[in-house]
């Protein structure tokens, strides 16, 4: 532990896969909000 330096970690895989992981849930947000709106409209 005593040659960890703080600040000096590559996080950039880590930040690609949480940018996917907000992508990924804003698609399914979106879409489950159309369904919700979809069924308020035609009474299902």
């Amino acid at each position: 532990m005593a040659d960890h330096k703080h600040g000096e970690m590559d996080t950039t895989v880590q930040e690609k896969t949480f940018e996917g992981f907000i992508k990924a849930s804003t698609w399914i947000a979106g879409i489950s909000i159309g369904a919700l709106i979809f069924m308020a409209l035609f009474n299902s």
